[in-house]
């Protein structure tokens, strides 16, 4: 029985939750899925900056906290938090646990620039990269069990990587524990729900999934992680630590396994085309729930690529209106700054708390009624001074603007565009290094 946990379920989230499973869970390893899309695109920049940065800037502090409980308990540490450079995130963590006597391994062979050309087609979009116009950014291809197995298969106690599949961080020590074959379809397939079931962390303990009075979740603030108990056939339990907040139910299994599926019979990654569609789920107990039926076929001849571009600057502000009458003092300053903004094509303005996130479906006597509306004004442009005229704009509503307007914020940063791509398989060059004490 492989006993494998999941520390987190995105750059920024908890790291008390992973401590605890790391101290109590008896974990063989602990998976840390760090890396989204724009957070790679980022982390390109950050390198580009600075080549010894590029990695996931909580890195340092989650090494701090797990590394010493994970020594102790004999825990093996799997993550992507390598972002965009893998090697200098090794090289911070073996800093922090040399004097634990903790090997590292990394990964690289993610970065597929070189492959991405004018003509490289954006499947998603229909486009060559030449006629999407945009300049590039950066260009990552999903690795899976193939390339990181290497370094799965040294002794490192900690493992870092750069843009890999996120169940792929939790299949790849199975892999290893059971010597399922890479061709193993139908194992990879099992191993992979679980996977999908843990990248999330939290999402399968109750986060995300409270709604009060409809899908109760008991101490949400203590939220836990979960782990997974695996068989060598793929069948699992899912499950948290007793004294954790949360819950592991029927309902937040079956919610996490469709998370983000378009087709359930045919999920594509790396490593396998897996088939949730059987999927059996079975509580078994309090916060205990067994899956099985998971299977899966061939693995794609490609590899997703994602394709980042520069999406130029984003200039958000916002400005509040209270009490009688907050509602029309809000759409006129709405009017206001449409006025005063019209030659910016890309502009958005909502009036939040009456119709931001629904607002083609907002009914005017709901219009009426609200007297808590703030405006939010976002511009997309790649003209500085056109971003900062936008909270120019936003702020001169003080004095130029209906009454009693307050609490104007506003910021312009950088943004990215994601698309995507496919490169052959036998196109990526992967690489392992081992940091040792």
């Amino acid at each position: 029985m492989v006993r494998i946990g999941s520390g987190a379920g995105f750059a920024a989230d908890r790291i008390d939750p992973a401590v605890r499973l790391i101290e109590q869970g008896r974990l063989d390893w602990i998976g840390f899925e760090c890396l989204a899309e724009r957070t790679l695109a980022q982390a390109q920049t950050v390198r580009a900056a600075d080549p010894a940065k590029g990695y996931n800037r909580f890195l340092e502090a989650r090494m701090r906290a797990c590394l010493p409980p994970a020594m102790a308990n004999g825990t093996r540490i799997i993550s992507n938090m390598g972002a965009a450079n893998p090697r200098a995130a090794a090289e911070a963590a073996a800093r922090i646990g040399a004097g634990a006597g903790a090997a590292v391994a990394y990964v690289t062979g993610d970065d597929v620039m070189h492959l991405i050309g004018p003509d490289t087609l954006l499947q998603d979009i229909g486009m060559t990269v030449r006629e999407f116009g945009r300049p590039l950014v950066s260009a990552n291809a999903y690795l899976g069990v193939e390339q990181i197995l290497p370094a799965i298969e040294s002794d490192a106690t900690v493992i870092l990587t750069g843009r890999t599949a996120d169940p792929s961080l939790f299949l790849g020590p199975l892999v290893h524990a059971y010597g399922w074959a890479l061709d193993d379809w139908a194992h990879l397939g099992a191993g992979t729900l679980v996977g999908h079931l843990l990248e999330c962390a939290g999402q399968v303990t109750g986060g995300y999934f409270a709604d009060p009075g409809h899908k109760d979740v008991p101490g949400l603030a203590d939220l836990g992680f979960p782990l997974c108990e695996v068989a060598a056939d793929g069948s699992a339990t899912v499950t948290k630590l007793p004294t954790d907040g949360g819950c592991v139910t029927a309902q937040t299994v079956k919610e996490q396994t469709l998370y983000e599926v378009h087709d359930p019979a045919r999920y594509l990654t790396p490593d396998v085309t897996a088939n949730f569609s059987r999927v059996r789920v079975r509580e078994e107990g309090r916060d205990r729930v067994a899956i099985a039926g998971a299977t899966g076929g061939p693995r794609p001849d490609t590899l997703k690529v994602t394709v980042a571009f520069d999406g130029g600057m984003e200039a958000e502000a916002g400005i509040s209106y209270a009490g009688p009458g907050a509602a029309d003092r809000a759409r006129l300053a709405a009017d206001v700054l449409r006025q005063r903004l019209k030659d910016i094509a890309a502009l958005r303005i909502d009036l939040i708390g009456v119709s931001s996130l629904h607002g083609t479906l907002a009914a005017p006597s709901n219009l009426e009624r609200s007297e808590d509306v703030r405006v939010r004004v976002a511009a997309r442009t790649d003209d500085p001074d056109t971003a900062d005229r936008v909270l120019w704009e936003v702020e001169a509503l003080y004095t130029c603007g209906p009454a009693g307007g307050g609490g104007v914020r506003g910021q312009v940063r950088r943004t990215f565009v994601t698309h995507d791509a496919y490169v052959p398989r036998d196109a990526i060059r992967a690489e392992t290094g081992v940091i040792r004490p």
